[in-house]
């Protein structure tokens, strides 16, 4: 295949180009792209991979360069990486092996420039000015060119030093060789051209070294010149943001000191309109906000309306541009900006928001023969081992699938997005979401009686509140419904298979979960992946996630298929990896989702795929060109002291609070859950037990009441139980059966009516 032939390279310049590399012997040489950039040798296996995936790296400062023949050369750092690599022609090759000398020589020179300067500060001036600084944008250009010209001269006299002295060397063994006739005087005449040619060539050199000492006697200049100017542009800003903090504290202060008499409260209110036009700009108030303008091509990047995070919701920035695409934080917004509708005018009134608890009592370190316990329980199903309370955490199932809701502003988020695609960026982001608080619990949750429910009512905090209830016993099953006030629906009904493997204990999410958005219609479902927890008898306890997740949007036919990467100690891949990629209903990608379950997740646009060489296990990869990756969630850190909390989350520390007006069969009222909490194990186990034995004594009254079928023995795997809050249906979307949430909950709790619950404590 003919190449276009490139360009002669300059010293300091990139170069690139198709070489041939050797692999191995079935193979033989394979045609990859190679990058030569800053004194280093880069390869990749097509031009699209230069983005994302490098595939080998050596530092030419430190490697040894080998002709071969005409057209191989070979690149060595030593022993510990060597390329054997091919041009297509002589020509070619002599093109890489002058730019590879180059470069050699420029990463000496910068590397030993480096080590006799390093206690001199820095060398470069900044990249980054602000705006108005035009001069100084001026003289650190030039400050560049000058200093990448000077670098290159001094690198074209060692290359002219290093070959004079070589053409020097030979002939002056051919002159000593004392031949007679014409080729004598053709050597004589040859000698005499090469010693004209190394005095001028001196002349260059000296004028260069000239040059260059003054060149580096007025840049050293220039750099401390700009460098008092940086620190005092530095000054000067730093003066003017604390003029600009002064000025804003002195207008809340004159705000605060205009505060209606109460005389004049009622009068206020009537004039509510007028006066909401005056807060309309509460959130610029805050020392922390940066503004930008808007893009000229939004279309190129996922631009999301900001939400405000936790109990914040302002209407004046409903339509704006993402904070996170510009790096802004959404708690630099006022914790007091609240607003009982992100569409309506925020209020002058500011209900106060219930303090929760931010501690819980610390887990007592009683030690337990763990063997003791489980070795009669290999292989059967957790649900139905007898577990002390000492392997638990003083938490129900039902808070734990409550908790998958500890980053809901993704939702929010989503629910605000314009495009399917975007949305479904954000609902994907969401389910991983739910695993982050997993990454340290090793403590097994309560597992709910039949009828138990717990609801979590954040409505006035966070616009949102859910209630979950236990509707089935065997196998165990669990309803959830969240509704919230900016526009989403989530529920799930989630029933567990467990099995214990002797060495690792694995916990099979069976049922799905969807979500609906009110506003376009979009209804989302997807289903958990399987979690795993190692070492239960010997070593250290440790959970990973493993699997792959679909996320289907039914309404438009779009799907993100994300895949939970299992740890190996083998691989190099960074451990609790989570990819994903988001395609239309034709299977065109559009985003690319990469990040890890722990810690925090990326997306990216895809400008272009194309199909790539065979993985390992026969599969064609897809190679995609994406923009630069955004963030779009990121794990908020744990409490202070969470290793002795159970490793609970702020939202998890207040999951089991005690609160008056729910339902009697919430969990929080769970009596030895309550007394495990506060330390209290013995006491715990006994009142468990005491619980478990009253509910197998309802389910055998249940049982004996419905003997009325074909046959007793029948009769009596048949449960007649029926949720109390919840009724199953046929979701005619997703095709599943589920428990949906059939109202009253919130009403009854209004009224205080709790007449309808099982006594189930």
């Amino acid at each position: 295949m003919s190449e276009p032939k490139s360009p002669t390279p300059t010293p300091g310049d990139t170069y690139k180009g198709w070489l041939f590399k050797w692999t191995n012997y079935i193979k033989g040489y394979q045609r990859r792209w190679f990058v030569l950039s800053n004194g280093l040798l880069s390869y990749y296996r097509t031009q699209a991979e230069m983005g994302h995936t490098c595939r080998g790296t050596i530092n030419l400062a430190t490697a040894n360069i080998a002709v071969e023949d005409s057209c191989n050369f070979v690149i060595s750092n030593g022993g510990a990486q060597t390329y054997h690599l091919k041009a297509s022609s002589e020509v070619e090759r002599q093109r890489w092996i002058t730019a590879l000398e180059l470069a050699k020589a420029k990463a000496v020179h910068m590397q030993a420039e480096s080590d006799d300067s390093g206690d001199e500060g820095p060398t470069s001036p900044p990249t980054s000015a602000p705006s108005g600084s035009g001069r100084n944008l001026e003289v650190q250009s030039m400050l560049r060119t000058l200093g990448c010209k000077v670098e290159d001269l001094c690198t074209c006299n060692d290359l002219i030093t290093k070959h004079g002295t070589a053409l020097q060397r030979s002939l002056s063994e051919l002159e000593g060789l004392s031949i007679q006739g014409p080729t004598g005087d053709k050597i004589k005449q040859v000698t005499e051209r090469a010693t004209l040619f190394r005095i001028t060539s001196n002349a260059m050199i000296n004028a260069c070294r000239d040059f260059l000492g003054l060149a580096q006697t007025h840049s050293k200049r220039w750099q401390k010149a700009l460098q008092a100017e940086r620190d005092q542009r530095v000054r000067l800003e730093e003066t003017l943001e604390q003029l600009a903090k002064q000025h804003n504290h002195l207008e809340r202060a004159f705000r605060g000191a205009t505060v209606l008499p109460s005389s004049l409260s009622n009068s206020a209110m009537d004039n509510k309109g007028s006066s909401d036009s005056g807060k309309g700009d509460a959130s610029d108030e805050d020392d922390e906000n940066e503004f930008f303008d808007a893009m000229e091509d939004p279309a190129a990047f996922i631009t999301v309306p900001a939400d405000p995070k936790y109990h914040r919701r302002s209407g004046s920035n409903a339509s704006g541009i993402s904070c996170s695409d510009f790096g802004m934080d959404d708690q630099s917004f006022d914790e007091q900006s609240l607003a009982s509708n992100p569409e309506s005018p925020q209020s002058l009134e500011v209900e106060p928001v219930r303090q929760r608890r931010t501690r819980v009592p610390d887990k007592p370190n009683y030690s337990l023969n763990l063997w003791s316990i489980m070795k009669n329980c290999i292989g059967k199903e957790l649900s139905k081992i007898p577990m002390p309370v000492n392997f638990n955490e003083p938490l129900s199932m039902l808070q734990r699938l409550s908790e998958d809701l500890e980053y809901y502003e993704l939702l929010d988020k989503a629910a605000k997005c314009q495009s399917s695609l975007e949305q479904l960026c954000y609902v994907a982001a969401f389910t991983v979401s739910s695993y982050s608080t997993t990454v340290h619990r090793t403590g097994k949750p309560f597992n709910p009686l039949l009828g138990e429910t717990y609801e979590l009512d954040r409505l006035k905090e966070c616009g949102y509140r859910s209630l979950c209830e236990q509707v089935s016993h065997h196998p165990p099953a669990a309803a959830h419904h969240a509704v919230s006030d900016r526009g989403w629906t989530l529920r799930q009904e989630i029933s567990l298979a467990s099995k214990f493997r002797g060495k690792y204990l694995s916990i099979m999410p069976l049922g799905s979960i969807q979500c609906i958005f009110e506003k376009s219609n979009n209804h989302y479902s997807w289903k958990k992946v399987t979690t795993t927890v190692h070492n239960i008898i010997v070593g250290k306890l440790w959970i990973d996630q493993s699997g792959e997740i679909d996320v289907v949007n039914h309404q438009t036919g779009d799907r993100c298929h994300l895949k939970f990467a299992p740890y190996s100690y083998f691989s190099r891949d960074v451990a609790r990896k989570v990819t994903g990629v988001v395609t239309d209903k034709d299977g065109k990608a559009h985003f690319v989702l990469s990040g890890t379950w722990d810690e925090k997740m990326e997306f990216s646009r895809v400008m272009q795929s194309s199909k790539g060489e065979n993985g390992t296990e026969g599969k064609q990869r897809t190679v995609y060109q994406t923009l630069k990756s955004k963030e779009i969630w990121r794990k908020n850190p744990l409490p202070e002291g969470a290793e002795t909390m159970y490793y609970f989350s702020w939202l998890a520390l207040t999951l089991n609070e005690p609160e008056e007006g729910v339902a009697p069969t919430d969990s929080r009222q769970r009596p030895d859950q309550r007394l495990m909490e506060a330390g209290r194990w013995d006491e715990a186990n006994a009142e468990k037990q005491r619980l478990e034995e009253k509910q197998r004594t309802t389910r055998r009254e249940r049982a004996a009441a419905m003997v009325a079928g074909p046959t007793e023995e029948g009769a009596l795997h048949v449960d007649n139980y029926e949720a109390l809050w919840f009724k199953k249906i046929d979701d005619p979307v997703s095709g599943e059966s589920m428990h949906v949430y059939k109202g009253g909950y919130w009403d009854a709790k209004e009224e205080g009516s709790w007449d309808m619950c099982p006594d189930i404590f």
